[in-house]
C-alpha cells in the first residue's frame, strides 16, 4: 500500500496558531516535506520546528522566487518525484505550508501533481488575511458586505476596478508593489481607510496606518481597506 500525502497549514508564523491536528500530524511524521527559498531557509519549517521529530527524513524543495514560472515548476516537479518515491514505499508524507494550503499556498502545486494517484488529506490553517485582521483589530465584513482579496502584482487597471467595487479590500503580496498601490489608493481617496500590516504574528510585526508605512515592504505584508468608518456596525 502507498502512503498518505498530507498537506498541513501552519498559520501565518506564530507557532501558537498551529492547530492541534496539524501539530499531532507533524509530531508523528517520519517524512516531512517543505519549500525553501532556493539556497536559503524554509519559513514553513521554522514555524513547525518544535514539532518535527529529530529522526524525521526531510524533503527540501528549493523554489526560486523569480517572475519566470519554469524554474519554480521544475522545483515542484522534482519535489513531487521525491515525495512520490516515499509514498510508493508506504510512508506517509506531511507537507508543511505556511498559512492555509489552499489559500495562495505552495502546496497546491504539489497537490496538482500527486493527488490523482495518492490518498491526500488537507489540514486547513489560519490564513494571513484573518491573522492580519485580528492583529490590526479590524473587523472585515458584516451582514451582506463584500470582501475582495487582491494580489499586489495585478496590473493597475484591474486593481483600480476592484477598488471601486468592494466594501472591504485585502491587498496581499505587497512587497515591491507598495509604491504603485499607494498611488492607486491615494487616487481612489482610500488612504485614510487603509491599514498596513507586515509580518503579522511574528516578533518583527508592524501595524500602521498606510500613510505612516515604510517606503519599502517585504513580501509578507498586506494592506487592509474598509471603506466605511465602522463597517461592522
Amino acid at each position: 500500500m502507498t502512503g498518505r500525502f498530507i498537506g498541513v497549514g501552519l498559520g501565518p508564523g506564530d507557532p501558537g496558531l498551529i492547530t492541534r491536528k496539524a501539530a499531532q500530524l507533524i509530531e508523528s511524521a517520519h517524512v516531512i516535506a517543505y519549500p525553501t527559498l532556493a539556497g536559503g531557509d524554509s519559513f514553513a519549517r521554522s514555524i513547525a520546528a518544535d514539532f518535527i521529530r529529530a529522526e524525521a527524513r526531510e524533503i527540501r524543495m528549493d523554489v526560486p522566487m523569480t517572475p519566470a514560472r519554469a524554474p519554480a515548476q521544475a522545483a515542484y516537479d522534482q519535489g513531487a518525484a521525491e515525495i512520490a518515491a516515499a509514498l510508493d514505499a508506504g510512508q506517509d508524507v506531511v507537507c508543511l505550508c505556511e498559512g492555509d494550503p489552499f489559500f495562495y499556498g505552495s502546496f497546491m502545486y504539489l497537490y496538482a501533481r500527486l493527488s490523482i494517484k495518492y490518498d491526500t488529506e488537507i489540514v486547513p490553517g489560519v490564513t494571513s488575511v484573518t491573522a492580519c485582521a485580528a492583529r490590526a483589530a479590524m473587523p472585515l465584513v458584516a451582514r451582506n458586505e463584500v470582501m475582495t482579496v487582491l494580489p499586489g502584482p495585478l496590473p493597475e487597471a484591474e486593481l483600480r476596478a476592484h477598488l471601486e467595487a468592494a466594501d472591504t479590500l485585502v491587498i496581499m503580496k505587497v512587497g515591491r508593489h507598495l509604491p504603485k498601490l499607494r498611488a492607486l489608493l491615494d487616487e481612489a481617496g482610500l488612504t485614510d481607510n487603509a491599514t498596513y500590516v507586515e509580518r503579522a504574528t511574528l516578533g518583527a510585526e508592524v501595524i500602521l496606518p498606510l500613510a505612516q508605512a515604510p517606503e519599502t515592504a517585504p513580501y509578507f505584508s498586506m494592506i487592509l481597506i474598509a471603506k466605511g468608518a465602522d463597517p461592522w456596525l
